[in-house]
């Protein structure tokens, strides 16, 4: 009987699957990419698999198979020792024990060089074990054949089983592979004038709604009645026509608390949870890194949003509610300048979904609840924890507070509570709704207990249109879309002391977006540099987007001109652009329309394209449109055979901002 032997013969196929296995670990180091790990441990349990077959029917080890084997899988063990992003334990490492380093020391955080490789080498033990094996069996019992034969087959078998054991266990979070800001980033919060403005400074609450649409709420015309939420805008001001800078979850959030689009931190989809369990193995682990690009896992850490810069400015700062930016590591809510966080990590239609209670960067599951299956009492927890820690702010600091309060309502799945179930005849959505609004009246009441009220800046928006129901009154599209519906969403803003700014129950028309939040909280709460030259003080190093609505807030100006287009994004692709012409610059005298000659500025917005929002004709798009969205809030009509030179330009605008974006993806500014 023949025994087995390694088999050293350099076939064609046998050096091209070596060649690649070499090519495959020594790209995993060069292109530090978690694409490459997948496609690499893929070639490993191909590779196994021939291996097995090998001993099985031709009684032979190939030498070139074990090597390529080897080669690929040394390159993913390297790679994730020196350049992962967690403690290096992988699938084991569950973010269900929260991150507390006293609990959990080898489990949290990034780690070190040490726990990296601890962690890395432990899940690879089995693999690297049973090749070695394999080869030991292979060459020193070739005296006893069937005995050698047997378990040659054995472990080749076992190797095929551990390799896809590794493939479940495996740590897939690396560092982000892309240019870092971290010096600029350090740079200007360090500048920033902490004690300045700090005892007169407005606090600020920032209310962002999860997939409430346009039409959901009152002011705007709902069946569904919001008197709180309302009353934002009747003490305060309207903006008629306001826009989340993206048409779903996280992108929109990205924007809204850096002030530029998420393009720009490769932020361009929901991000999933990284929460890693062997059962089942999460897609989730690797679809971020792949989707979104450059490792990236959620908000990088380097941005630089209003709560790091509020907070280096002498302000406490708060988030709760949904977080939906990442949850490990750089991306913590508390590693993006929040002094605290109490609420999700991640959306409530995904898995797992959990509070968290989060200081410095470390975290617990809140009340003991792993997995909220019953999210009917979320709006009272969430509130109850804003309103207990606005209250210790304001009675035991001197500080002025930014808190962000985020709800998950009413994304789907939806709950009310019992006390709300069927409270408006229109369904739980609706109930959820006027739950939600229920406690902000609440949380207003708290606030002018503690004499706060008026100098609070209270801003109410949503970060995208709605998705299974909710009203978008007569908006085209919903949620996910680049037409109104997926990006037109309520705002309305409240300061009782705002020195001019606005009288309460003003209305505004002119068009703002989420990027401009962050430059106009700069302004008015005078954020300013340690030089007495330097008010109103911005980020340098990089581009941002957004601008100051303070003239649109005080006088209605347009602030979104060709220079600051609004952009309508999706996957990384910018299908759409909308900005404020002046009508004089279009106006002809053989089309003597009404609409503009009745505006000195109008809207339009330009539609590249655009998937049809009509499934029945859903091989239809709309290509190289032009709407008039002054009289046009419908987007019902393409203008542009009567405005063939704003189509035109349009169009060369919006090439011309993919391009910019493309030659410098993180818009950095070079001084």
């Amino acid at each position: 009987m023949k025994n087995i032997k390694i088999e050293k013969t350099k076939t064609c196929f046998q050096t091209v699957v070596f060649a690649l296995g070499l090519l495959l670990g020594v790209l995993q180091l060069i292109l530090r990419l978690n694409l490459v790990s997948v496609i690499s441990i893929a070639y490993c349990c191909i590779i196994s698999l021939f291996i097995f077959l090998g001993i099985v029917i031709q009684k032979k080890l190939y030498l070139f198979f074990t090597t390529g084997y080897l080669a690929s899988f040394f390159g993913i063990l390297l790679y994730y020792i020196v350049f992962g992003a967690d403690a290096g334990f992988g699938a084991f490492s569950s973010g269900k024990t929260g991150f507390i380093s006293s609990e959990h020391p080898l489990f949290c955080g990034t780690g070190n060089i040490l726990t990296r490789l601890a962690g890395n080498l432990l899940i690879a033990l089995p693999c690297l074990l049973t090749i070695v094996l394999l080869i030991i069996i292979c060459s020193k019992l070739t005296k006893k054949a069937i005995l050698q034969k047997a378990l040659s087959a054995f472990m080749s078998f076992v190797l095929i089983g551990t390799t896809i054991v590794f493939v479940l266990t495996m740590n897939l979070r690396s560092k982000p592979n892309t240019n870092r800001l971290w010096e600029g980033h350090d740079d200007y919060l360090r500048k920033i004038d902490t004690n300045k403005n700090s005892n007169t400074s407005p606090n600020v609450l920032f209310i962002l709604m999860d997939d409430l649409g346009y039409g959901d709420v009152s002011a705007n015309g709902s069946l569904i009645n919001t008197p709180n939420i309302d009353s934002i805008s009747e003490e305060g001001l309207f903006l008629e026509n306001f826009y989340s800078s993206y048409s779903v979850c996280s992108p929109a959030r990205f924007a809204a608390l850096t002030g530029r689009y998420p393009y720009r931190g490769y932020a361009d989809n929901v991000i999933f949870p990284t929460i890693a369990t062997i059962k089942p193995f999460a897609l989730t682990r690797i679809y971020n890194s792949v989707e979104m690009g450059a490792n990236c896992d959620g908000m990088l850490g380097d941005e630089i949003t209003i709560a790091e810069a509020l907070h280096s400015a002498g302000y406490a700062t708060g988030a709760f509610g949904k977080w939906h930016l990442g949850d490990y590591g750089e991306y913590l809510p508390t590693n993006q300048g929040f002094d605290y966080f109490y609420g999700t990590h991640h959306v409530n239609d995904m898995t797992p979904f959990y509070f968290v209670e989060e200081t410095n960067a470390e975290y617990r599951i809140a009340n003991g609840v792993d997995d909220l299956k019953d999210q009917k009492d979320v709006t009272k927890i969430i509130h109850n924890e804003v309103d207990k820690w606005i209250r210790d702010v304001v009675t035991n600091t001197e500080k002025p507070f930014f808190a962000y309060y985020a709800s998950p309502k009413p994304h789907a799945p939806v709950f009310a509570g019992d006390e709300f179930k069927g409270k408006t005849g229109l369904g739980e959505y609706a109930d959820c709704i006027v739950e939600f609004d229920y406690y902000l009246g609440q949380l207003f009441d708290t606030l002018d207990e503690l004499g706060e009220l008026d100098n609070t800046i209270i801003m109410f928006t949503s970060d995208n249109g709605p998705a299974l129901e909710g009203s978008t009154d007569i908006l085209r599209g919903s949620k996910g879309m680049v037409y109104e519906g997926g990006q037109k969403v309520p705002f309305f803003i409240r300061w009782g002391n705002n020195n001019g700014l606005f009288e309460a129950g003003t209305v505004r028309t002119q068009s703002a977006t989420l990027v401009d939040l962050f430059p106009t909280l700069i302004e008015v709460c005078g954020v300013s540099a340690n030089s007495e030259t330097d008010l109103n003080y911005l980020p340098k190093d990089r581009m941002l987007d957004g601008t100051s609505m303070v003239p649109l807030l005080k006088n209605d100006e347009v602030i979104h001109k060709k220079e600051k287009p609004i952009l309508y994004m999706k996957s990384e692709n910018l299908r759409s652009i909308q900005y404020s012409v002046d009508t004089d610059s279009i106006k002809d005298k053989n089309n003597n329309y009404s609409i503009i000659n009745n505006h000195e500025y109008v809207s339009f917005k330009y539609l590249s394209n655009v998937q049809n929002d009509n499934p029945v004709f859903f091989d239809y798009r709309r290509k190289d449109w032009l709407i008039l969205l002054t009289d046009d809030k419908g987007e019902s009509y393409n203008r542009k055979i009567v405005y063939p030179m704003v189509a035109s330009e349009m169009k060369e605008r919006l090439c011309q901002v993919m391009d910019d974006f493309k030659d410098n993806r993180r818009g950095i500014i070079d001084e």
